[in-house]
């Protein structure tokens, strides 16, 4: 991490009940415009958090309206919520990570590491996997319900492929499963720990991870419905004891914090925990998303070109609750991370309104 980042991060940090809460931080003429804005917003129902910065240096980091509403704990930048599918780009640079400690390869077959494949599933390898160009469905069950490793195995192995491997560009959430799994049998570490060793810890990310580290619960965002409805924090759905079950694990569900990201797009600007030629990897545009589609999809990122002809790297994920969204642009060292918990057009994330104050 560095030494301004650290500074940065330890200049916002306060004392608030037990909990390290940061303080809010709205600079410049575009950090006022975007609160000005999100203030607005929020009177229609959104809360949640926003985070930006460009070149390191802040811009905006505040939340919005209510994290519990019970308890009438304020949304920070340091609230914990569920960020969905960008989980997928911790599983992809897992992947890579072990890659570059000569430890697998991406252009493995999947039959190297389980032991039975059937013959239509031979020719699947970890790019295939990553990329979402297996041939494999979405998923293979709802994401609380109690499948282990062996069972989404088995599962993705009996079921029946979409098309070829490596022929066409499909979502699939179960592949991505199936590469946690592999992470769980290279390292003999389950999927959390081996993240929290290898990426979080490295990157500074103190609050980010399935159960490594535990959690003030005060800090825990709970996810709402639209007519109010408390669903609980992301720890209250049912779990094994070492993380989400298997239609979840590796696909979606990490919680973090927008500190937290914001630590992991420094240290993806840097070589301290993933090596250039890793990245170059993780980061490259390999698959089109669909026959006409602009974006690409790499290793965890949707990798696109903004209109500067600039790329910039971006993923989101929920759960029809939560909802988060990161976005790198390259071309000025931007990053821009928000997220909700509440559910309903009203509380939807006005990503566009807030990137057009920043570019």
């Amino acid at each position: 991490m560095s030494t301004f980042l650290k500074l940065t991060l330890l200049s916002v940090i306060v004392c608030w009940s037990g909990v390290a809460a940061a303080e809010d931080v709205v600079r410049g003429e575009q950090g006022r415009k975007i609160d000005a804005y999100m203030t607005r917003h929020t009177k229609s129902g959104f809360s949640g958090v926003v985070f930006a910065a460009r070149g390191g240096e802040l811009i905006i980091s505040k939340g919005y309206g209510l994290a519990d509403d019970a308890k009438q704990i304020p949304f920070a930048d340091d609230t914990v919520f569920d960020i969905g599918s960008i989980t997928k780009q911790f599983t992809g640079a897992a992947i890579v990570k072990l890659e570059s400690q000569g430890k697998l390869q991406v252009t493995d077959t999947i039959d190297k590491y389980f032991d039975i494949v059937p013959a239509d599933k031979r020719q699947i390898t970890l790019h295939h996997l990553l990329t979402h160009s297996s041939g494999l469905r979405d998923a293979f069950g709802d994401d609380y319900e109690p499948v282990s490793r062996d069972e989404i195995i088995k599962r993705a192995m009996e079921s029946k492929l979409l098309w070829a491997p490596g022929t066409r560009y499909r979502y699939s959430n179960g592949g991505y499963s199936l590469l946690a799994a592999i992470v769980e049998l290279v390292t003999g570490n389950t999927y959390d720990r081996y993240l929290h060793d290898a990426l979080f810890a490295p990157a500074g990310m103190l609050h980010t991870g399935y159960q490594i580290p535990e959690l003030n619960p005060d800090q825990l965002a709970h996810g709402y419905l639209t007519d109010g409805e408390d669903t609980g924090t992301p720890v209250d759905h049912a779990w094994a004891d070492d993380g989400p079950y298997w239609n979840l694990r590796g696909n979606g569900g990490i919680l973090s914090t927008a500190e937290d990201m914001f630590r992991w797009h420094q240290a993806l600007n840097g070589t301290e925990v993933l090596p250039e030629d890793a990245k170059a990897k993780y980061f490259a545009p390999h698959v089109p998303e669909g026959p006409r589609a602009k974006t690409h999809y790499g290793y965890g990122w949707v990798i696109g070109t903004a209109g500067d002809d600039s790329t910039y790297h971006w993923h989101n994920g929920g759960n029809g609750i939560f909802f988060a969204d990161m976005s790198r642009y390259l071309g000025d060292d931007m990053v821009l991370i928000m997220a909700s918990n509440r559910k309903g057009r009203s509380a939807d994330i006005p990503k566009l309104a807030v990137l057009n104050i920043l570019r």
